[in-house]
């Protein structure tokens, strides 16, 4: 079994955490040990990071061949930092990540990070980082691609996935000036409005640009990856289909558009029924695959 979905957290970005005037960062708490300070709280650094041998010892616990991995969401502040910062970081944790696959060799693959900043340095370092033992793609976030006009920007990371016949991992995240999370931390259940119900919408309408709109079209050769099955769209395919009948009946229906994904049924019981009668209207090519819910 092949992870597709493992999230990292690496220590290579201490310094940078220390170095930070805002959260994350790295700071001492009342009792003077160092802690990671994020939006959600504090965690001390023996447990903020990621090790390979705990890794290794959950895969093999689990089944699991090759992790393919990726940074965690609240590490990639690294991302949106000016070109000056943001480079080298992304850089450093590309660099570190293929040394693991280089160590590990056959456990372990690599999303590459990227400067989002600026999408002409993010696409040479794409280039770079496909270089690299282990780097199968790039992670990039869902805010990205919420609408076709949304997705212009991202185009220049596609052109470098197809020509290396590489994997765009689309993941619900923002964009470099975004504000996220959409849901502050002081309104109730803010952890279940932002991690399900935003998530899953966002990712429905990112979907949404890659199968019902001509934007994949050019890129053939390479594969995009949605996670947590493309949002809720096994559920709503038939809304939509309703809604296209009711309101624009001389339109095709989107089940009979959304040729380029196969969303992933691996959930079980009713959940999974539902989805693999609902996304069997929706299977062709290898272009776009929404993965499982994690």
């Amino acid at each position: 079994m092949i992870d597709m979905h493992a999230h990292w957290r690496p220590a290579e970005l201490i310094d940078a955490l220390r170095a930070r005037t805002k959260e994350p960062r790295i700071v001492r708490n009342q009792d003077g040990v160092e802690v990671l300070k994020s939006r959600i709280g504090e965690e001390p650094l023996s447990k903020a990071f990621d090790d390979v041998g705990f890794h290794l010892a959950r895969m093999d616990r689990q089944g699991v061949s090759t992790s393919v991995l990726s940074l965690l969401g609240a590490f990639c502040w690294i991302e949106s930092q000016p070109v000056e910062v943001s480079l080298p970081l992304c850089r450093m944790v590309n660099d570190a990540l293929s040394g693991i696959c280089q160590k590990y060799e056959g456990r372990f693959s690599v999303f590459a990070a990227l400067p989002l900043v600026d999408m002409s340095v993010a696409a040479a370092e794409f280039e770079r980082a496909l270089a690299l033992p282990g780097v199968v793609g790039a992670q990039v976030p869902g805010n990205g691609f919420l609408t076709k006009k949304d997705a212009e920007n991202m185009r220049p990371l596609l052109e470098v996935a197809n020509r290396h016949r590489a994997i765009v991992f689309i993941h619900h995240g923002p964009r470099p000036g975004d504000a996220f999370p959409k849901v502050a931390g002081d309104t109730d259940n803010a952890r279940r409005r932002n991690g399900t119900l935003d998530m899953q919408a966002s990712l429905s309408s990112v979907m949404v640009t890659l199968c019902l709109t001509d934007y994949l079209t050019p890129y053939s050769d390479a594969t995009v990856l949605v996670h947590n099955f493309g949002g809720n769209v096994p559920y709503e395919i038939e809304r939509m289909d309703h809604r296209s009948l009711l309101d624009t009946a001389n339109t095709a229906p989107s089940a009979s558009c959304a040729a380029p994904t196969e969303p992933n049924s691996a959930a079980s019981g009713p959940a999974r029924r539902l989805r693999k009668r609902r996304s069997a209207r929706m299977r062709a090519r290898r272009s776009c695959t929404a993965m499982p819910q994690r």
